[in-house]
């Protein structure tokens, strides 16, 4: 029989194992980078530091040997002699050595007592314990070959420079010490910091996971990245939490708004089944029902509209035509409803208004709007479509920046500021139209298309009535004469 296998959690590892943590490896990566740089850059002064001093001893010897064979050119043996015991008599620092041998490699002159054993050729730089006054050190020295057999041993001691050297050693050993632990030091800060942000975007999003979206991430004020990353994160659950919100108004209003004409459909076809006593009464019945049905199925087309345009799949229709003719074919329509409910229509357009948009959606966007002014005005009332073109600013180019600013207004029963504010929500609909027809999703679809062209959609009271105004940018006046003189329209 086989042993059941546990599904008890591993126990945690302590932190400094976690090497799966992403601040622990922040940090390691952090802390290598740090020693390596330090190790390079103590190297360079290192190696630059004993080069220096390496240079200066061989440079040093170079000098002297040189000087040594113009004296041997000129005086021989006798003259070289004299000359290495006068310097080794003004050698203040007593770190000069010098061995003269001749033929039969007997001692001729220097402060040494014989030629070392290690030099066994000539010209080449030579590391080696001397002996001398009973005290060993340290020599680089430099063997040259002269005239007769003779031999020339040239020299410095650099005990004292061995010991610079190594002291530099020493420091830079104790110096990189501290800095490996300035690094651990400074990783496990950037490790804290790092955690602290993670933990705290962790918290967040757990809270809103178990439901709670009002949390938010604390924001320190400090106005740095980590205080940028907090404001971006709000405002995103912010959007997320009008999002969802959205979703559920418009889930309750659908619910809401399509249980009336589907009851109302329901019950006319099953009194129509129980009480029609002819078959003109069933038949009117029914249509009746496929009247109430149509208004569901407009609801769901005005939805599936609005989420099409809002997404920016239309934006390839966008074309470069003039907007006066297209405002004036929408007024032309709604002339005469408005007449039909005893209202004016007045318009106010210029004689040329270019424009880059989609002119079919730019139409409904208008035509809702004229609508909505005819719906709620009260008789005799006037409803008036204003357009023009409004200069706002210069651009560094010195082309202007222009705006097109579209109206609607009416005289009717208007809104307050609280149903102005809520007025472009799907489904929303103001105490005072409860009980006329529509569906609340008119202002949406004109935001939607409003937003699609980069412009914005604004009520404000008319007192009496409803102000609707569209702004919306337009082509610079470049783009509008190359479209006058027949030029194509420049992309989107």
């Amino acid at each position: 029989m086989t042993a059941p296998v546990s599904s008890a959690p591993a126990s945690p590892q302590p932190g400094f194992l976690r090497l799966r943590s992403v601040s622990l490896r922040f940090a390691l990566v952090y802390g290598t980078l740090f020693v390596c740089s330090a190790a390079l850059f103590f190297s360079f002064i290192w190696w630059g530091t004993a080069g220096l001093l390496e240079h200066q001893v061989e440079q040093a010897i170079t000098i002297d040997s040189r000087s040594l064979f113009n004296i041997w050119e000129e005086s021989g043996p006798t003259g070289l002699t004299m000359v290495i015991d006068d310097r080794l008599e003004q050698d203040v620092d007593d770190n000069a050595l010098y061995l003269l041998i001749n033929k039969d490699r007997k001692w001729v002159a220097g402060n040494l007592s014989e030629w070392p054993h290690q030099i066994t050729s000539d010209q080449r730089w030579f590391n080696l314990p001397v002996q001398r006054a009973f005290a060993q050190d340290t020599a680089k020295v430099r063997a040259y070959a002269l005239p007769e057999g003779y031999h020339l041993l040239i020299g410095r001691d650099i005990s004292g420079r061995t010991l610079l050297r190594k002291m530099l050693t020493d420091t830079l050993l104790w110096a990189c010490l501290m800095l490996i632990l300035l690094a651990v030091g400074g990783g496990w800060l950037i490790r804290r910091l790092f955690r602290h942000v993670i933990q705290s975007i962790s918290r967040t999003t757990q809270a809103i996971t178990h439901g709670d979206m009002s949390r938010r991430m604390p924001v320190q004020g400090t106005d740095d990245e980590l205080d940028e990353i907090a404001i971006t994160i709000n405002e995103m659950l912010d959007r997320i939490s009008r999002l969802m919100e959205g979703v559920r108004q418009v889930s309750n209003a659908i619910a809401h708004d399509l249980r009336t004409p589907i009851a109302r459909a329901r019950a006319q076809l099953e009194d129509a089944a129980l009480h029609a006593k002819s078959e003109a009464e069933l038949r009117a019945a029914m249509e009746q029902a496929a009247s109430n049905l149509d208004n569901v199925t407009a609801i769901f087309e005005a939805l599936l509209r609005i989420a099409q345009i809002e997404s920016g799949a239309r934006r390839s229709a966008f074309v470069q035509f003039d907007l006066v003719p297209a405002l004036q074919d929408v007024a032309d329509l709604y002339q005469a409803v408005a007449e039909e409910h005893g209202l004016k229509c007045v318009r106010h357009l210029p004689d040329h208004l270019p424009f880059f948009g989609d002119r079919a959606m730019f139409q409904q966007a208008v035509a809702n709007l004229l609508d909505n002014a005819i719906k709620f005005s009260p008789p005799n009332g006037t409803v008036t479509l204003s357009a023009e073109i409004l200069t706002t600013g210069r651009r560094s180019d010195g082309s202007s920046d222009r705006q097109l600013s579209l109206s609607v207004t009416d005289e009717g029963i208007g809104m307050n500021d609280a149903d102005m504010a809520r007025a472009s929500e799907r489904f929303f609909r103001a105490e005072q139209a409860r009980h006329t027809p529509g569906s609340g999703l008119g202002l949406s679809l004109v935001e939607a298309i409003v937003h699609l062209h980069d412009g914005q959609l604004q009520l404000a009271s008319n007192t009496p009535g409803l102000l609707a105004r569209i702004t919306v940018p337009l082509p610079d006046e470049a783009t509008t004469s190359s479209e006058r003189a027949g030029a194509p329209p420049p992309p989107f």
